[in-house]
C-alpha cells in the first residue's frame, strides 16, 4: 500500500485542509474496540501491511488535540511500522473516564485495555504533552515496563499535582474551565490553537492544529484539565529507556521544563528546531524520525 506523506507536505500547494482531511479518511481511519466492561475506546490505525515484523508505535495526544492530529507523522512512519494513534478518554468516540477528576494513572490502565485488545506485545509507547503523562504512568505501572520497547516523550506537560504547583494548577482549571465556558470548543480553537506553533509555521500547520482543537468534547477537555491541575509527571518513574524531545520555540512546556523531565528520568533530551509545542505536526519528518531512532 503506498502512503503518501508527501501529500500532506503538499496539501498548502493543492487543497489545503480539505485535502489532509481526504487523506485522513483514506489513509487514518477512526477505529472502534471496546473494553470487557464495555468501555468504548476509539483510535486510529495505519500500517504497510499485516507483517508482524514491524515494530509497533503507539501514540498518545496533548490536552488539545486527538489521535487525528498525529497524520502526518504517521504517514512518515507507516511503511516501516504499524502505528496506532488512540484517541484519550474523552476524545473522538472514546468514552469519558468515571472518575470525574482522574490520574494518569487511571488513563494509563484504559490505555492498557487498548493494547490488550489489539493484541500488542511490544510497542514504542510516544506520548506529546499532556499524553506524555498518561505514557510515563503507563510505564511506570506495574508489568507494562516488559511491553515497552522505548518510551518517547515530546514536549512533556509536567503538571501541577504536585506540592509547589498546587496553588497555580488551581489558577489554571478556572482558567482553562472558564474560557471554555465563555468560548465553547470552537472558540477555544481560535483563540488557543496558534499558540501551539512556532511563528515560522505555514497555514496548513495552523488549520491542521486548530481543526483537531475544534472537535474536542467538552466534557473529556474537562476530565483532562482536572488531569492536568491534579496530578504531575513526577508522581510516575518510568523505568524504560527512551528519550525526550521538545520543539525549540515551545512556550507551553518550554525546553527548560522538557530537560528536566528528561533529567528526572534519566533519559537523554534534543530539541526539534523551528517547532513550536506542536512539534509532531510542525516537523513531522523529524519527529517520526525520532520515535522510530533513524
Amino acid at each position: 500500500m503506498n502512503f503518501p506523506s508527501a501529500q500532506f507536505h503538499a496539501a498548502a500547494e493543492a487543497d489545503g485542509l480539505q485535502h489532509a482531511l481526504s487523506l485522513l479518511e483514506r489513509h487514518f481511519p477512526e477505529q472502534l474496540v471496546r473494553t470487557a466492561d464495555g468501555a468504548a475506546i476509539s483510535y486510529r490505525e495505519i500500517a504497510p501491511a499485516a507483517d508482524a515484523s514491524l515494530p509497533v508505535v503507539v501514540l498518545l495526544h496533548g490536552i488539545g488535540s486527538g489521535a487525528a492530529s498525529w497524520l502526518p507523522c504517521a504517514l512518515d512512519m507507516a511503511r516501516k511500522a504499524r502505528v496506532i494513534a488512540w484517541n484519550a478518554p474523552g476524545y473522538g468516540k472514546s468514552d469519558r473516564l468515571p472518575d470525574a477528576r482522574p490520574s494518569a494513572a487511571a488513563y494509563a490502565a484504559r490505555l492498557r485495555q487498548l493494547v490488550d485488545a489489539l493484541g500488542i506485545k511490544r510497542f514504542t509507547l510516544v506520548g506529546h504533552s499532556l499524553g506524555a503523562m498518561m505514557a510515563s504512568a503507563f510505564a511506570g505501572a506495574s508489568g507494562n515496563a516488559a511491553l515497552l520497547e522505548r518510551l518517547v516523550l515530546m514536549s512533556p506537560a509536567r503538571g501541577y499535582g504536585i506540592a509547589g504547583r498546587l496553588e497555580q494548577g488551581a489558577k489554571v482549571a478556572r482558567e482553562r474551565l472558564s474560557t471554555l465556558g465563555e468560548l465553547d470548543v470552537h472558540g477555544l480553537a481560535t483563540q488557543r490553537s496558534a499558540r501551539l506553533l512556532s511563528d515560522a509555521a505555514d497555514t496548513l500547520r495552523r488549520d491542521w492544529v486548530r481543526w483537531n482543537m475544534a472537535q474536542l468534547n467538552a466534557a473529556g477537555y474537562t476530565q483532562a484539565v482536572h488531569l492536568l491541575c491534579g496530578d504531575a509527571i513526577e508522581n510516575y518513574t518510568p523505568a524504560v529507556p527512551g528519550a525526550v524531545w521538545c520543539g525549540s520555540a515551545d512556550c507551553i512546556t518550554t525546553p527548560e521544563d522538557s530537560r528536566a523531565v528528561a533529567e528526572r528520568f534519566g533519559l537523554p533530551f534534543a530539541l526539534i528546531e523551528n517547532a513550536g509545542h506542536a512539534c509532531y505536526v510542525e516537523q513531522p519528518g523529524i519527529a517520526a524520525a525520532a520515535i522510530l531512532q533513524q
